[in-house]
């Protein structure tokens, strides 16, 4: 019988963790730099698109949001389905259809064909967040959790600062390599790179620790262990452990209005943020469609500064003020967007939004994994994602609607900050409940 002593992670080498971190985050945080790339390219390309399509901004709002349609419907289905063919060959399966729907949609030719070809990108994409993190609980026990989710999404500012420069080259140079626009040599590109990344998914990761050709038996057989005794610990305080469980818990929900104050904030800066410092660059001579492409990298750079310093910290604290001290920073630098009128304060205040927003997002899904196990980790994590992309639906066409009516986004960016402000409510008072119930640090 395996020992007590056996069964925490203190008792796996901090080696073995090193060796499952390289092996497993770098794989799963290519995927999802190629997803969230092809989520927020429309943010890149709006201007041009724009102009050859005769589209306005409440268009592309829309068209930016259809995408999450696929992933409010599809996610909890998409989830039970990993579980039972396994990560490898589901992920790999979701990647392949939407490098395909990607390339696809270099072909638009009107509003209604773009909305179309969103709509269809989103289901086929749905699962892929919420599977990933499913994933990252097959392998890292709560001790392991904030540094393993902080290095996961540490690819999404990541993913930002490989999209601009792209978007960047292919606006500029799209037409001379491939004899068509150059917003659509982007979704061409970024679909033929997304079919490639499903290749190596499929060849290189294992389903978990017992299928891991690089660990060796002692090694498996203490990995899995921890997470069985982890398992064991959250039944018998009464964690949900099934389908119905996760899917009626009040807590589910409230962790899932809290996730998507955090999408309903990060998700219109991504679609937005290049045509926001081009109306507030307006007028600044030499100013165009690459540089404020280009500008837009830049809060992306100290959000992966912000997010590496803070994991550190974040490991010896729980799981909610780890995750509500950066969304306050977040919510601020939204207000201080609010009232800039040049580039110069812009640009910090949006840093500091984004940085507090991403190091936000890691901390955050230690919580849900307190309290779910089993069927309901499945279930209640696919919830919670696929709610909070009705965040993502509704954030960017809100904001340009909003844009569209008054002719700025000032408005917009202050009703993303209130509803970040919701957020942080939430979770100190539910998700301080939880933390109580299931145990403090994660």
């Amino acid at each position: 019988m395996t020992s007590t002593a056996d069964t925490t992670p203190d008792a796996i080498s901090p080696r073995t963790w090193r060796k499952v971190g390289l092996r497993i985050i770098p794989l799963i945080g290519v995927a999802y730099v190629a997803s969230y790339i092809d989520r927020a390219n429309v943010g890149y390309i709006a201007k041009p698109m724009s102009h050859d399509l005769g589209l306005n901004g409440r268009q592309i709002g829309l068209a930016a949001g259809l995408f999450f349609i696929g992933y409010v419907l599809v996610e909890v289905p998409s989830n039970m389905m990993l579980k039972r063919f396994g990560a490898r060959k589901w992920i790999a399966r979701i990647m392949i259809t939407w490098g395909a729907i990607t390339a696809a949609t270099a072909a638009v030719n009107s509003a209604g064909a773009l909305y179309v070809a969103r709509l269809l990108l989103g289901f086929a994409e749905a699962g892929l967040a919420a599977g990933i993190l499913l994933y990252l609980t097959f392998w890292f026990p709560r001790k392991q959790r904030s540094w393993a989710l902080s290095g996961f999404f540490l690819m999404t500012p990541i993913s930002s600062i490989i999209g601009a420069p792209l978007a960047a080259a292919l606006i500029s140079w799209g037409r001379d390599l491939f004899g068509i626009a150059g917003w659509r040599s982007l979704f061409l590109v970024e679909g033929a790179l997304t079919v490639v990344v499903s290749v190596l998914i499929f060849v290189l990761l294992p389903d978990g620790p017992r299928q891991a050709r690089w660990l060796d038996e002692r090694e498996k057989d203490a990995i899995e262990a921890v997470l069985a005794a982890e398992a064991a610990e959250q039944r018998a305080q009464g964690a949900p452990t099934g389908l119905t469980q996760a899917l009626t818990s009040g807590r589910v929900w409230a962790m899932a209005v809290a996730w998507s104050a955090i999408a309903f904030g990060l998700y219109p800066l991504a679609f937005f943020l290049p045509q926001m410092i081009d109306s507030i660059t307006k007028g600044i001579e030499g100013a165009g469609d690459v540089d404020s492409v280009l500008l837009s990298a830049i809060p992306y750079s100290v959000a992966i500064i912000a997010l590496l310093s803070w994991a550190r910290f974040a490991a010896r604290r729980s799981a909610v003020s780890a995750t509500v001290v950066p969304m306050v920073f977040g919510a601020t630098g939204l207000l201080l967007a609010t009232f800039a009128d040049n580039g110069a304060l812009f640009v910090p205040a949006v840093c500091l939004s984004v940085a507090g927003l991403m190091t936000a997002m890691p901390q955050f899904w230690r919580i849900p994994a307190i309290g779910l196990t089993g069927a309901a980790a499945a279930s209640g994590i696919a919830l919670i994602n696929s709610v909070s992309n009705l965040s993502g639906f509704a954030g960017p066409y809100f904001t340009g609607y909003i844009e569209d009516t008054t002719g700025s986004f000032t408005y917009a960016l202050l009703t993303i900050a209130i509803i970040m402000i919701i957020g942080i409510g939430v979770l100190l008072t539910v998700g301080r409940r939880i933390e109580k119930l299931y145990g403090g640090r994660s």
